[in-house]
């Protein structure tokens, strides 16, 4: 009763402007809907984590670094990711169902996505994938895009007090060491 008496001067007249016959033709529903999918959008989109991706030159180098020395807690893969977008635009991307049994070798990966996964910070994952050549000195490289996330691998460097030697600034560029004393290449590719 309250809830009626407080919004009914608000919407009455643009409840009145509009005839429940109307509101639920066709069209009004179809509005409605689509309203409500912007709306189921807008929320997924705002909710969904920041990504930031390192390319490295050994993957599994890479997992006993983040894992090991910077203790960084493996994530789950987010939900945009789970369908291998660019895997999709070729016929590796089929869904094995579709497939017949010839097609599907048990090399193929259909369900999950190549790299690692790891929770930077609350809303912020690490995305790690291979592709980057080696150094010079034969130094595992760990090469990234983005400034902000070499900045915050190296605060994650500084506060599990891991050896490091910055070499530049800008484009940032440090050196550290992991476990096994090899060192590791961070560099920021500037664009």
């Amino acid at each position: 009763m309250v809830l009626t008496v407080f919004f009914a001067p608000v919407f009455s007249p643009i409840l009145a402007s509009f005839p429940l016959d109307t509101l639920f033709s066709t069209q009004g529903i179809m509005v409605m809907l689509l309203a409500a999918y912007a709306g189921a959008m807008w929320m997924f989109l705002t909710s969904a984590p920041k990504v930031y991706t390192v390319m490295v030159s050994d993957l599994e180098l890479a997992r006993q670094f983040y894992e090991g020395l910077l203790d960084l807690p493996v994530a789950d893969v987010p939900l945009h990711y789970y369908y291998n977008y660019e895997q999709t635009l070729s016929t590796n991307g089929l869904d094995p169902f579709y497939m017949s049994a010839a097609n599907v070798s048990p090399t193929t990966k259909t369900s999950t996505p190549d790299g690692l996964w790891y929770q930077l910070q609350k809303n912020t994952q690490l995305h790690i994938i291979s592709g980057a050549s080696p150094g010079q000195k034969d130094r595992q490289r760990h090469v990234c895009f983005d400034n902000e996330c070499l900045e915050r691998l190296l605060l994650r460097v500084q506060t599990r007090g891991v050896k490091y030697k910055i070499r530049r600034e800008k484009p940032l560029n440090f050196l550290v060491k992991d476990i096994d004393g090899r060192v590791i290449e961070m560099s920021e590719v500037s664009n």
